[in-house]
């Protein structure tokens, strides 16, 4: 039933999305217009994702409907950004039930399986959507090696992919690793004091390597699917592309510290002293952590993946334009 949903919907937007191509092509002859096996990757991709969701319930209704949206969008663009977005779906569905016992006695919400809904879907990947619709109307749908000198666009938007999703990945490993494995509290970001676990905005060693490693799978995973996608010619005349595995990196490190002040500052915290966990409401059983009661989960994870989508193109172009890699590039080609 949810295949047909999909298909009632995605027939007619892939028909305007044709249109929109073809008239693109019409004015600009550099423009990529998608060819017919990118419509039907950009369809069963999205279903694979939807059906191994729903089956292992990581996924709920609503958020596998959602889900083909955003993936359909996603993998039209470019199929790095689909393998980025596949790493962050199936790890971070991995991680979210580690532990899953002692997050329990963690969570006031908690949820078995972590069951996302199609909230926390396109607070997650809809803003890497959208950055992949500006790249589709930029570039086309087409895998392009980064390059600011020839690409500048281009590149930035691609970037903006990237560190939107890495910031979400890293942000999940950090979140769901970092809570469960240890034995100390964490600190509070802003003040650095210890807080229980589960305070939003709390930081440790274990959760901030967590998301520098998962920020690293997602860009590896665009890196890896770059050079076989990529035609070998437009890799061989761009600067040197290994830096997006690193740029993954720090795509989720960075992610994770907006996640975490944005978490300390605009979430509310409070310990239910009967219960004994972290919760984000206000009650007279309820001591204050820290926070404001202005944002919840959704918002922050929303705010973050944007930012993080803004902030990182601006270090790869240091890195490419004033750093090592575009240096590089000219002293070998001459």
């Amino acid at each position: 039933m949810l295949l047909v949903i999909f298909l009632i919907i995605a027939i007619p937007c892939s028909v305007l999305f044709w249109l929109a191509t073809i008239g693109l092509q019409t004015f600009r002859t550099d423009y990529a217009a998608p060819a017919p096996w990118r419509w039907v990757l950009a369809t069963i991709i999205p279903v694979f994702i939807a059906w191994w969701g729903l089956r292992r319930k990581s996924l709920n209704t609503s958020g596998a409907a959602a889900g083909l949206l955003v993936g359909f969008v996603i993998t039209l663009g470019n199929l790095c950004f689909c393998a980025a977005l596949l790493i962050f779906f199936l790890a971070g569905s991995k991680v979210t039930k580690f532990r899953s016992k002692q997050k329990k006695k963690l969570e006031a919400d908690f949820k078995k399986g972590g069951q996302r809904n199609w909230v926390q879907v396109v607070c997650n990947g809809g803003v890497a959507a959208q950055f992949a619709m500006l790249y589709i109307l930029e570039s086309g749908c087409v895998e392009k090696p980064i390059d600011f000198q020839t690409g500048y666009v281009s590149s930035w938007f691609a970037v903006a992919v990237l560190g939107s999703l890495s910031c979400c990945c890293g942000d999940t490993f950090s979140s769901e690793i970092g809570s469960v494995v240890g034995t100390g509290d964490p600190w509070l970001i802003t003040s650095f004091r210890k807080v229980p676990r589960g305070t939003n905005g709390g930081i440790s060693v274990i959760g901030t390597l967590s998301s520098i490693f998962g920020g690293l799978l997602v860009g590896l995973g665009y890196y890896v699917t770059l050079l076989f996608c990529a035609p070998q010619l437009a890799i061989e005349d761009s600067p040197i592309q290994w830096p997006i595995v690193f740029l993954g990196g720090a795509g989720g490190l960075l992610g994770s510290i907006v996640d975490s002040v944005l978490g300390a500052t605009c979430q509310y915290s409070g310990y239910h002293k009967r219960h004994r966990h972290v919760v984000e409401y206000t009650g007279p059983d309820i001591e204050h952590i820290s926070g404001v009661q202005l944002l919840d989960n959704h918002s922050v994870n929303l705010l973050s993946s944007l930012i993080t989508g803004l902030l990182l193109p601006g270090i790869a172009y240091h890195v490419w334009i004033s750093g090592l890699g575009y240096h590089q590039w000219i002293s070998a080609t001459g």
